[in-house]
């Protein structure tokens, strides 16, 4: 079954791993950091405890009992916009492209450096708590042709109708739409947004087209986010 320690910790983890001795090392990792620990073995119990817990990140397993982590994510994302990352094998790179598909924010591959792991962590979460926090400028609002942002409400609509972005979505479209017409690299885009060295910026990709896929009338034929062949993307003023 699944087990919890908290601690003083201020932000809760929920490691979901089948195999027990991996998700045992997560936790002890996780507890040398001050988060608090929930363990699940099975993605039936992962999404048992989430709906009945407060939980700041989801560390999801892919293979797993009962319940695979895809299955699992997809009824996360029905309920919450917290980070997701993906703990896969090497051996799975078609379900890390299917895992950002339905709503991860990030995947981590094992065997992994704890160092690595921590700093993904650490990083989801300020971006999580980031964008939970009002902006500390008056200035919140972009428009730029049918699409609106709210930076206080940390709200997007698009021709008047509200979308529902992640919070890396939120801040891949916030960055662009705060530079318009500007290209930027897709390695550009993710150390700004996430803040670290470009360790996964093919992701960026995969985020851009659900951005697309939420603002755009013909996500084939964007007006809004454009891409520029062999240099990067722009949102188009």
């Amino acid at each position: 079954m699944f087990s919890r320690d908290r601690g003083d910790a201020v932000y809760n983890i929920l490691v979901a791993e089948d195999e027990k001795e991996i998700a045992a090392a997560i936790e002890v990792y996780l507890k040398n950091q001050n988060y608090g620990v929930f363990k699940a073995y099975n993605g039936e119990e992962a999404l048992e405890i989430f709906k009945n817990n407060e939980i700041h990140l989801v560390l999801m397993d892919i293979m797993m009992p009962k319940m695979d982590g895809l299955e699992a994510v997809m009824k996360i994302r029905e309920i919450s916009n917290v980070p997701i990352i993906f703990l896969t094998a090497k051996s799975e790179d078609v379900d890390k492209i299917l895992g950002l598909d339905i709503g991860a924010d990030d995947y981590i591959t094992k065997p992994f450096n704890p160092l690595e792991l921590l700093a993904r962590i650490n990083s989801n979460i300020r971006r999580y708590t980031n964008y939970s926090s009002p902006p500390r400028t008056e200035e919140h609002l972009i428009q730029i042709g049918g699409i609106q942002m709210d930076d206080l409400k940390k709200q997007v609509t698009v021709d008047g109708r509200p979308i529902n972005l992640t919070p890396l979505e939120y801040k891949i479209l916030h960055f662009l739409m705060k530079h318009p017409n500007r290209v930027f690299s897709i390695e550009e885009i993710y150390e700004s947004v996430w803040q670290e060295p470009a360790y996964n910026p093919d992701t960026v990709t995969v985020h851009i087209r659900r951005i697309r896929e939420k603002i755009e009338i013909n996500p084939k034929e964007p007006k809004y986010l454009k891409v520029v062949w062999g240099i990067g993307y722009k949102f188009e003023g």
